[in-house]
Protein backbone atom coordinates (compact mmCIF):
# COMPACT_ATOMS: atom_id res chain seq x y z
CA UNK A 1 0.00 0.00 0.00
CA UNK A 2 1.62 3.28 -0.93
CA UNK A 3 0.83 6.47 1.75
CA UNK A 4 1.59 10.16 0.06
CA UNK A 5 1.64 12.99 1.09
CA UNK A 6 1.26 16.84 -0.34
CA UNK A 7 0.49 20.23 0.89
CA UNK A 8 -2.71 22.24 -0.14
CA UNK A 9 -3.23 25.58 1.27
CA UNK A 10 -0.94 25.25 3.82
CA UNK A 11 -2.25 21.70 5.05
CA UNK A 12 -0.70 18.44 4.23
CA UNK A 13 -2.97 15.67 3.38
CA UNK A 14 -1.88 11.95 3.14
CA UNK A 15 -3.25 10.14 0.10
CA UNK A 16 -3.65 6.02 0.24
CA UNK A 17 -3.88 4.47 -2.63
CA UNK A 18 -5.87 0.75 -1.99
CA UNK A 19 -4.78 -1.87 -4.06
CA UNK A 20 -7.99 -4.35 -4.84
CA UNK A 21 -8.53 -7.48 -7.19
CA UNK A 22 -8.92 -6.88 -10.80
CA UNK A 23 -12.67 -5.65 -11.28
CA UNK A 24 -14.83 -6.68 -13.95
CA UNK A 25 -18.80 -6.07 -14.74
CA UNK A 26 -19.63 -8.61 -12.22
CA UNK A 27 -18.41 -6.30 -9.33
CA UNK A 28 -20.42 -3.33 -7.31
CA UNK A 29 -18.58 -0.22 -6.39
CA UNK A 30 -19.85 0.20 -2.96
CA UNK A 31 -19.15 -3.53 -2.50
CA UNK A 32 -15.78 -3.36 -3.52
CA UNK A 33 -15.17 -0.35 -1.22
CA UNK A 34 -16.49 -2.36 1.60
CA UNK A 35 -14.36 -4.95 1.13
CA UNK A 36 -11.10 -2.95 0.15
CA UNK A 37 -11.27 0.26 2.66
CA UNK A 38 -14.14 0.75 5.06
CA UNK A 39 -12.73 -0.71 8.07
CA UNK A 40 -9.50 1.91 7.20
CA UNK A 41 -11.89 5.44 6.96
CA UNK A 42 -12.21 7.91 9.86
CA UNK A 43 -13.65 10.96 10.60
CA UNK A 44 -13.34 13.19 7.69
CA UNK A 45 -11.89 11.25 4.94
CA UNK A 46 -12.45 11.75 1.06
CA UNK A 47 -12.80 8.55 -0.87
CA UNK A 48 -11.72 9.01 -4.59
CA UNK A 49 -12.49 6.49 -7.18
CA UNK A 50 -10.85 6.54 -10.77
CA UNK A 51 -12.97 6.53 -13.45
CA UNK A 52 -11.48 3.06 -16.06
CA UNK A 53 -12.29 0.84 -13.25
CA UNK A 54 -16.04 2.74 -11.97
CA UNK A 55 -16.56 2.03 -15.70
CA UNK A 56 -15.59 -1.36 -15.99
CA UNK A 57 -17.99 -2.56 -13.10
CA UNK A 58 -20.67 -0.90 -15.31
CA UNK A 59 -19.97 -2.82 -18.14
CA UNK A 60 -18.66 -0.35 -20.35
CA UNK A 61 -15.17 -2.32 -21.29
CA UNK A 62 -15.70 -3.54 -24.87
CA UNK A 63 -13.58 -5.99 -26.26
CA UNK A 64 -12.09 -4.63 -30.04
CA UNK A 65 -13.05 -8.38 -31.25
CA UNK A 66 -17.02 -6.85 -30.30
CA UNK A 67 -16.88 -3.78 -32.11
CA UNK A 68 -18.54 -3.21 -35.43
CA UNK A 69 -16.64 -0.14 -36.90
CA UNK A 70 -18.44 1.62 -39.03
CA UNK A 71 -17.27 3.70 -41.90
CA UNK A 72 -17.55 6.83 -40.34
CA UNK A 73 -15.54 5.90 -37.61
CA UNK A 74 -13.15 4.70 -40.10
CA UNK A 75 -13.02 7.80 -41.96
CA UNK A 76 -12.95 10.15 -38.80
CA UNK A 77 -10.17 8.60 -36.47
CA UNK A 78 -7.84 9.65 -38.83
CA UNK A 79 -8.60 13.42 -38.03
CA UNK A 80 -8.46 13.39 -34.34
CA UNK A 81 -4.56 14.73 -33.28
CA UNK A 82 -2.66 12.74 -31.56
CA UNK A 83 -2.56 13.93 -27.64
CA UNK A 84 0.63 13.34 -24.90
CA UNK A 85 -2.07 11.26 -22.53
CA UNK A 86 -3.03 8.51 -24.96
CA UNK A 87 -4.25 7.45 -28.22
CA UNK A 88 -7.72 8.59 -26.93
CA UNK A 89 -10.28 8.77 -30.54
CA UNK A 90 -7.48 7.84 -32.64
CA UNK A 91 -8.20 4.73 -33.36
CA UNK A 92 -10.89 3.40 -35.30
CA UNK A 93 -12.43 1.26 -32.52
CA UNK A 94 -12.92 3.89 -30.13
CA UNK A 95 -13.90 6.53 -32.54
CA UNK A 96 -16.75 3.72 -33.54
CA UNK A 97 -17.37 3.82 -29.68
CA UNK A 98 -17.46 7.99 -29.39
CA UNK A 99 -20.12 7.65 -32.27
CA UNK A 100 -22.04 4.84 -30.37
CA UNK A 101 -22.36 7.42 -27.40
CA UNK A 102 -22.76 10.65 -28.00
CA UNK A 103 -24.17 10.11 -31.91
CA UNK A 104 -22.79 10.44 -35.31
CA UNK A 105 -24.37 14.02 -35.66
CA UNK A 106 -22.36 15.50 -32.44
CA UNK A 107 -19.56 14.31 -33.53
CA UNK A 108 -19.55 14.88 -37.42
CA UNK A 109 -20.25 18.60 -35.84
CA UNK A 110 -16.97 18.61 -33.29
CA UNK A 111 -14.75 16.93 -36.20
CA UNK A 112 -15.48 19.97 -38.81
CA UNK A 113 -15.27 22.51 -36.30
CA UNK A 114 -11.98 21.02 -34.53
CA UNK A 115 -10.98 20.90 -38.02
CA UNK A 116 -11.36 24.19 -39.04
CA UNK A 117 -9.44 25.02 -35.49
CA UNK A 118 -6.57 23.42 -36.53
CA UNK A 119 -6.85 24.78 -40.01
CA UNK A 120 -6.82 28.78 -38.22
CA UNK A 121 -3.68 27.56 -35.80
CA UNK A 122 -5.84 26.68 -32.67
CA UNK A 123 -3.93 23.37 -32.77
CA UNK A 124 -3.94 21.78 -29.56
CA UNK A 125 -6.74 23.49 -27.90
CA UNK A 126 -9.28 20.35 -27.50
CA UNK A 127 -12.09 21.90 -29.60
CA UNK A 128 -13.03 18.26 -30.90
CA UNK A 129 -13.64 16.54 -27.29
CA UNK A 130 -15.00 19.82 -26.03
CA UNK A 131 -17.85 20.11 -28.58
CA UNK A 132 -18.45 16.14 -28.57
CA UNK A 133 -18.77 16.01 -25.14
CA UNK A 134 -17.24 14.06 -21.81
CA UNK A 135 -17.84 10.90 -22.57
CA UNK A 136 -16.03 11.13 -25.93
CA UNK A 137 -13.45 12.88 -23.73
CA UNK A 138 -13.63 9.98 -21.36
CA UNK A 139 -12.85 7.25 -23.82
CA UNK A 140 -9.97 5.08 -23.55
CA UNK A 141 -8.34 3.60 -26.12
CA UNK A 142 -7.36 -0.56 -26.42
CA UNK A 143 -4.21 -0.92 -25.17
CA UNK A 144 -4.20 2.14 -22.51
CA UNK A 145 -4.88 -0.48 -19.87
CA UNK A 146 -1.91 -2.68 -19.42
CA UNK A 147 -4.28 -4.78 -17.09
CA UNK A 148 -5.51 -7.85 -18.39
CA UNK A 149 -8.34 -8.39 -20.27
CA UNK A 150 -8.80 -4.76 -20.71
CA UNK A 151 -5.86 -3.90 -22.78
CA UNK A 152 -7.79 -5.18 -25.57
CA UNK A 153 -10.52 -3.57 -24.67
CA UNK A 154 -12.12 -0.01 -25.01
CA UNK A 155 -13.06 1.51 -22.13
CA UNK A 156 -16.14 4.02 -22.25
CA UNK A 157 -16.11 6.61 -19.44
CA UNK A 158 -18.48 5.89 -16.69
CA UNK A 159 -22.43 6.03 -16.59
CA UNK A 160 -23.32 9.17 -13.54
CA UNK A 161 -20.33 9.22 -11.90
CA UNK A 162 -22.26 11.95 -9.36
CA UNK A 163 -24.86 9.65 -8.85
CA UNK A 164 -22.40 7.04 -7.99
CA UNK A 165 -20.01 9.14 -6.05
CA UNK A 166 -23.40 10.07 -4.30
CA UNK A 167 -24.08 6.49 -2.93
CA UNK A 168 -20.64 6.03 -2.05
CA UNK A 169 -21.02 9.24 0.33
CA UNK A 170 -24.80 7.73 1.63
CA UNK A 171 -23.17 4.22 1.84
CA UNK A 172 -19.92 4.94 4.00
CA UNK A 173 -20.91 8.32 5.52
CA UNK A 174 -17.74 10.37 3.78
CA UNK A 175 -17.49 12.58 1.04
CA UNK A 176 -16.22 10.99 -2.37
CA UNK A 177 -15.42 11.60 -5.90
CA UNK A 178 -14.46 9.75 -9.45
CA UNK A 179 -11.34 11.40 -10.52
CA UNK A 180 -9.73 11.38 -14.26
CA UNK A 181 -6.01 11.78 -13.52
CA UNK A 182 -3.17 11.02 -16.00
CA UNK A 183 0.28 11.49 -15.18
CA UNK A 184 1.03 14.00 -17.10
CA UNK A 185 -0.82 17.12 -14.92
CA UNK A 186 -4.43 15.85 -15.95
CA UNK A 187 -6.70 15.93 -12.81
CA UNK A 188 -10.40 15.89 -12.99
CA UNK A 189 -13.43 15.59 -10.75
CA UNK A 190 -15.84 14.09 -13.04
CA UNK A 191 -18.48 13.56 -10.58
CA UNK A 192 -18.76 13.70 -6.89
CA UNK A 193 -21.18 13.68 -3.92
CA UNK A 194 -23.10 16.98 -2.83
CA UNK A 195 -20.44 18.48 -0.66
CA UNK A 196 -16.83 17.29 -2.46
CA UNK A 197 -14.86 20.11 -3.04
CA UNK A 198 -13.82 19.84 -6.67
CA UNK A 199 -11.80 22.64 -6.78
CA UNK A 200 -10.06 21.03 -3.76
CA UNK A 201 -9.82 17.48 -5.08
CA UNK A 202 -8.20 18.23 -8.14
CA UNK A 203 -5.31 19.67 -6.39
CA UNK A 204 -4.83 17.19 -3.78
CA UNK A 205 -4.61 13.98 -6.71
CA UNK A 206 -2.45 16.08 -9.50
CA UNK A 207 -0.03 14.28 -9.13
CA UNK A 208 -1.83 11.19 -9.55
CA UNK A 209 -0.98 9.10 -6.32
CA UNK A 210 -3.01 6.30 -7.70
CA UNK A 211 -1.26 5.85 -10.62
CA UNK A 212 -2.48 4.46 -14.28
CA UNK A 213 -0.03 1.52 -14.75
CA UNK A 214 -0.67 -1.81 -13.34
CA UNK A 215 -1.26 -0.98 -10.07
CA UNK A 216 -4.60 -1.98 -9.29
CA UNK A 217 -5.15 1.02 -6.95
CA UNK A 218 -8.54 2.51 -8.12
CA UNK A 219 -9.55 3.91 -4.77
CA UNK A 220 -7.77 6.40 -2.80
CA UNK A 221 -8.56 8.06 0.85
CA UNK A 222 -7.62 11.22 1.28
CA UNK A 223 -6.76 12.26 4.57
CA UNK A 224 -5.27 15.17 6.87
CA UNK A 225 -1.95 14.26 8.01
CA UNK A 226 -1.36 14.64 11.79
Amino acid sequence: MKKKLITVSDIEYLRIPLKTRILSSDDDIVQIIKEYAADQFEAGDIITISESPLAITQGRAIPVDELKVGLLAKVLWRFVSNVEYGIGLRAPESMQCAIDECGSARILFAAFVGGLARFIGRRGKGDFYRLAGMQAALIDAASTSPVPPYEKCVIKGPINPGKEAQRVADEFGIEAAVMDINDIGGCWMIGGSKNANKEFLEKVMKDNPQGQGDELTPICIIRKAL
